[in-house]
């Protein structure tokens, strides 16, 4: 066997491995109970190994909704809002590409335009020619509005909560500050420090299963050089506009930290009559709030 392929492999299995390794030991019970749900799917010219599987939560019945996780997270970060939506709905949770538990296999590139080919891939895998909601979470809702814009028949609505990456430009970061910043991101203190300035109230709020969750995935093969790699690219910005056509919900956390003033100022220019401010929220509305976001989303009309 080329010894590139075998690699390619064993680092998909080594994510699986992982995952069995860590899963009983996760401490918050609603995260636990997902990975029952999680599946593995295969996705055409995605990943330069052809053997790669993309780890995919598939839950509920009914409407189907895809739901877009935010900037170094996964699938976990909706633990809180799916036993609400699946209930009434098909819930698709993905992990990005390049993101959360996906496998990096060598070769591979990350950036913007990566993550929206796996998405139109995941959005082409699902819809079965049948228009489908989406949910995004901080630069989870930076792509789903340039999603939406892509697949004007695909899309029928959108929620975004607490949207980063709407305004502004973000520089290229190049080697090796790429790396140097992915490595400081993975330091204990600063995923401590980061996971209390997204609540409102961390003190009451932030515990060892929210510290556990916001790391849990640090530790699958190639985090750190994909993230360098998405760094290097630019990340996600700019995408407020233009609006997409669909019917379209924003909701806002009171006391978010995360999202830079001058971007909050800009969304509200060109959202404002979209957003809904959730008053007990900082920069994650579906964990600290998610019968209000539920509640939008069973309003919003297509």
């Amino acid at each position: 066997m080329n010894q590139e392929v075998k690699k390619n492999i064993d680092t998909t299995n080594a994510t699986k491995a992982y995952i069995n390794e860590i899963r009983n030991q996760i401490i918050d019970n609603q995260a636990s109970k997902l990975f029952e749900d999680l599946k593995w799917i295969q996705l055409e010219n995605i990943s330069s190994n052809k053997s790669d599987l993309f780890p995919t939560v598939l839950t509920g019945k009914g409407n189907k909704i895809l739901l877009i996780h935010g900037f170094d997270s996964c699938f976990l970060e909706y633990r809180r809002l799916i036993p609400i939506l699946k209930k009434k709905n098909k819930l698709i949770i993905p992990d990005l590409y390049g993101f959360g538990f996906c496998p990096r296999s060598s070769g591979n590139k990350y950036g913007f335009k990566y993550l929206m080919k796996h998405l139109n891939s995941i959005l082409n895998h699902f819809s079965n020619n049948q228009p489908i909601g989406v949910i995004g979470a901080s630069m989870g809702g930076a792509l789903a509005l340039e999603l939406a814009r892509q697949n004007p028949k695909k899309v029928n609505k959108l929620l975004l909560l607490s949207p980063a990456g709407l305004a502004g430009k973000n520089p290229k970061i190049p080697w090796p500050f790429n790396h140097l910043g992915a490595f400081f991101l993975s330091r204990p203190f600063v995923r401590r420090g980061l996971c209390k300035q997204a609540f409102a109230d961390p003190t009451n709020s932030v515990g060892p299963a929210e510290e556990q969750i916001a790391s849990i995935h640090l530790k699958v093969p190639g985090w750190q050089s994909s993230l360098a790699d998405f760094a290097a690219d630019g990340g996600v910005s700019g995408c407020g506009l233009p609006k997409p056509t669909q019917p379209l919900k924003i909701i806002l956390g009171k006391y978010d930290r995360i999202i830079p003033n001058n971007e909050k100022e800009e969304t509200y220019r060109n959202y404002n009559s979209n957003i809904e401010i959730a008053l007990n929220s900082g920069h994650l509305p579906h964990l600290e709030e998610p019968k209000l976001v539920a509640d939008a989303w069973g309003k919003l009309k297509k």
